[in-house]
């Protein structure tokens, strides 16, 4: 194992000379984001490592994100690595330098160590020779933290499984956190069972306004004579969904509809206040998931956990459902967002979307999850991946279904095409690429002049590429990437189309905007999804849909955090207050019913994040509700509004709400 050597600051990084808790380890603090600490050292310094690593303490009480990255030489290529941590808790930084080769996207969680992902381009270790470490999020105060010199080595690193806790666990015996202080936390059990019980017994009295259908439709417009299933429908002004007796339908969704706050505690059980025996009456809280790679990861759900301590082992789930349903009608919500418990909303006959996996057995996967869609076997996975669809197939109440949801190739600076030749092996999808660069390019020789580079045929078919390609070359693969992505779309959706022909195919739910390539790819879909944390609704995009494919557009996921409750973080879009949240709730919902070509939003999630993190460590203050089932009541006064109102701005009739909020940069 050998340190980098001693790095210079950027910034205006601060050494305040203190004494660390944390063996070894020198303690930082940094105004902005942007500041931190660089290295540069000989070329190769880095190509027979395998694990760049370092301990850190992370102070205060708000989630700080830090930015590794690796560079070839001052102007050339850049690799990212990005991290978070939990606070007042060590954790212990283990990249892989494999990761270099923009293969994965998320890696595991470890720990205190949060979301760890990549960014950026593919880089040469023999050609790295700088390195820097930088704030790239934080809240408004410095960021302050603790770290250890950074190693490379070539030998496997030891996970840390006793982490340093300066302050004692990090979550109380409710799963809410122990370092942050604000109003509405709860304070004792019988404070929590008292209002859920209260909840509970008036949860039967809970109803739509009149205005909604019986199916959260709009009762005053009929679109359509009754069908029994939703569809889409343009009255020659606008997009709507119809409902299943014909009346128009437009989505107002919450995501994670589903008994969840679940806490990672892999190596970090002295974190924990209170902790019970997976065998006992609170054995339901434990569960194994998994991370974005498929490692298995112990979980514990506090939110379950409160649920039993108020109404036992034998009733908690079945008086959950009353509760949260009763919550969701008072907030009028209409439709049961994705990753939920739809079962549940299925046998209470609440409008509902699924999600689908697609997880093949039979063709490998060439570019992080994207598979070898020309293989022979491919149609035989698609096919029993729409095996899925058949217990909702006669389902009134199931508006859709999402094929998937952001694929992570899409993320990517690469176009997927350039993302097979740098890490797969020869394969089906490399043999249409040639075919179709052999229609474009008469030969070798016109091939590598065409590209301005040296290429063969053979060599796009076999070899895995390690420089980067020229503009011509990428304008070729980005043009086999729309190719590629629309013949793995088309299949799908076919598949899914024969076991299911009643209901709506949504689309993938795409991270934020697509390009254009891309989007010509989805001509099989009922109803394009993104999923866009800005601002406002993206009116522009959703028009270009509907110009390039005569769709309408859902948004799959959106949200808005603050920092003035329990969790660290402020999720993907900040406001500064829970009144806050509640305005942007408002602009962004009556915004997107005002678009002609908008026919839903999902709001996500349900409940707040846990302040430990989920299992990738994710801990956000998103939810409409607090991990003690507890209302944000100005999220849900703002909701209730803006859902009783959404049909008469959706109609023209009534003005968007846009009393906007200031916008305040992101912790996440």
């Amino acid at each position: 194992m050998h340190s980098l050597p001693p790095p210079m600051t950027l910034g205006k990084l601060l050494r305040p000379g203190v004494r660390s808790d944390l063996p070894a380890a020198v303690e930082y603090s940094a105004e902005n984001a942007g500041d931190g600490l660089s290295w540069t050292f000989p070329a190769g310094t880095l190509a027979a490592a395998k694990y760049l690593t370092a301990d850190f303490l992370l102070h205060g009480d708000s989630l700080v994100v830090f930015r590794l990255s690796l560079q070839e030489g001052e102007h050339g290529r850049l690799f990212r690595f990005i991290f978070g941590g939990l606070n007042e808790c060590s954790f212990r930084l283990r990249m892989p330098l494999s990761l270099v080769n923009q293969n994965i996207l998320v890696s595991n969680r470890e720990g205190a160590l949060l979301l760890p992902m990549t960014e950026g381009d593919i880089v040469d270790l023999h050609l790295v020779d700088r390195a820097s470490l930088t704030i790239l999020r934080k809240a408004d105060a410095p960021a302050r933290w603790a770290m250890t010199e950074v190693f490379h080595t070539t030998q496997e690193v030891a996970q840390l499984t006793k982490p340093l806790l300066p302050k004692g666990p990090l979550l109380d015996e409710l799963g809410q956190s122990r370092i942050r202080s604000w109003q509405g936390k709860t304070r004792s059990v019988h404070e929590l069972k008292g209002r859920l019980l209260s909840e509970w017994n008036s949860a039967a009295g809970a109803q739509w306004p009149e205005q909604f259908s019986r199916w959260g439709g709009w009762s005053n417009r009929r679109l359509a004579e009754a069908s029994g299933f939703f569809r889409t429908h343009h009255d020659g002004r606008r997009w709507w969904l119809v409902d299943p007796d014909g009346f128009a339908f437009w989505s107002a969704g919450v995501d994670c509809v589903r008994i969840d706050c679940t806490s990672a505690y892999g190596q970090l059980e002295s974190a924990l206040s209170w902790l019970r025996s997976r065998e006992g009456e609170f054995r339901e809280i434990f569960s194994t998931g998994k991370t974005d790679r498929g490692d298995p990861i112990p979980l514990i759900n506090y939110s379950a956990a409160n649920l039993i301590r108020t109404f036992g082992v034998e009733r908690w789930r079945d008086a959950w459902a009353d509760v949260a349903y009763a919550q969701l009608r008072r907030m009028r919500f209409n439709t049961v967002g994705n990753w939920s418990d739809w079962h549940i909303a299925s046998g209470r006959t609440f409008p509902y979307v699924r999600p689908l996996d697609f997880a093949p057995q039979h063709v490998p996967l060439i570019y992080r999850e994207l598979p070898d869609v020309f293989h022979p076997a491919f149609d035989t996975d698609a096919e029993a991946f729409a095996t899925q669809l058949a217990p909702t197939a006669q389902d009134p109440a199931l508006i859709g279904y999402f094929l998937m949801n952001e694929p992570t190739w899409g993320f990517s600076t690469m176009y997927p095409a350039e993302g097979v030749l740098y890490n797969s092996p020869p394969c089906y999808t490399r043999e249409e690429l040639v075919r179709f660069l052999k229609a474009r390019h008469a030969s070798d020789d016109a091939l590598a002049r065409d590209w301005r580079m040296p290429v063969t045929f053979e060599k796009v078919a076999k070899e895995k590429w390690s420089g980067p390609f020229s503009i011509e070359a990428r304008l070729d693969l980005k043009d086999f990437s729309a190719h590629l992505v629309e013949r793995y779309f088309t299949r799908l959706s076919a598949a899914c189309r024969k076991i299911d022909p009643h209901h709506l195919n949504l689309g993938i739910r795409w991270a934020g905007v697509p390009p254009e390539w891309a989007i010509a790819g989805m001509k099989s879909f009922d109803v394009f999804s993104q999923n866009c944390y800005d601002a406002k609704f993206p009116i522009k995009v959703a028009a270009r849909v509907d110009e390039l494919l005569q769709r309408p557009s859902i948004v799959g996921e959106y949200h808005f955090g603050a920092l003035d409750a329990g969790l660290p973080g402020s999720g993907l879009r900040r406001v500064r207050t829970q009144e806050d949240r509640g305005r942007a709730y408002r602009v962004y919902l009556e915004d997107a019913a005002a678009d002609p070509n908008c026919v839903g939003a999902h709001w996500f999630i349900l409940y707040d994040e846990s302040a430990l993190g989920r299992y990738d460590g994710e801990n956000y203050n998103v939810g409409l509700l607090d991990v003690c089932h507890k209302p944000y009541e100005a999220m849900a006064q703002a909701a209730a509004e803006s859902h009783e109102r959404m049909y008469r701005v959706a109609a023209g009739e009534l003005p968007a709400f846009n009393d906007a909020p200031e916008y305040l940069p992101a912790v996440f």
